[in-house]
């Protein structure tokens, strides 16, 4: 079990983030984006399955600049704040929430090299911090909401990169999958027949052998990388 933390930003703003120790000396760091819903149970316990598998995890709230305090669940009602409240995140001036990420990485960065992993709105953070920030080794997007699109598509990553999408997402359509593959050759991406929210145990969307081999994938990836 992990506990929060204040982080503190290049800019002198101050946030939490729920970090999470492993049981002995860390295979790496490793920064853990939340979805629209908050660092909610799910994410920290995402954050405490990384542990578990000997990372030093790092999961900022990157809502706070916005709102202190969110955690929600997934019914309609939260899927309808979270997203007003990821525009508002999102309408910050520049660099806006890429502060706090970065703050992230620098205190994951305690534990040797530092990966990144993100779910939802976290994979768009996640590709975009792959390409923006500095101190990463690794980026692992889950169905990044928005990473298809053609001024996302264009960002060149520093790092290496798996990307997983569910074939049966409604937000990401696959042609859109398919196009990111051909400009993005260099990246790692790997298709599910599954839905949007595939890895999240929470979520209607849930879909376990998904989740399972995307999860195996992603640690392989980190292994390789973060070494």
């Amino acid at each position: 079990m992990g506990q929060f933390t204040n982080l503190t930003a290049a800019d002198g703003f101050t946030f939490p983030a729920y970090v999470a120790q492993p049981a002995g000396q860390p295979r790496g760091g490793l920064v853990v984006l939340q979805e629209i819903f908050g660092v909610n149970a799910h994410i920290r316990a995402v954050a405490d399955g990384y542990a578990a598998d000997g990372y030093f995890v790092v999961a900022p709230s990157t809502f706070h600049r916005v709102k202190a305090g969110v955690e929600m669940g997934y019914a309609e009602a939260d899927m309808q704040a979270g997203m007003a409240l990821k525009a508002a995140v999102e309408a910050l001036p520049a660099p806006g929430v890429m502060s706090d990420i970065q703050a992230a990485i620098d205190h994951a960065a305690q534990a040797g090299k530092v990966g990144i992993v993100g779910y939802c709105w976290g994979g768009l953070l996640t590709w975009r911090a792959a390409s923006a920030l500095k101190g990463l080794s690794a980026a692992v997007p889950y169905y990044g909401g928005g990473m298809t699109t053609e001024a996302e598509v264009a960002r060149q990553p520093r790092v290496p990169v798996m990307a997983h999408f569910g074939e049966q997402d409604h937000w990401i359509p696959l042609d859109s999958v398919h196009a990111f593959e051909k400009l993005q050759p260099g990246v790692a991406v790997h298709v599910y027949a599954a839905n949007h929210g595939f890895n999240c145990d929470h979520r209607g969307a849930w879909n376990a052998p998904a989740a399972k081999l995307a999860r195996e994938r992603t640690l392989a990836f980190l292994a390789q990388h973060l070494a």
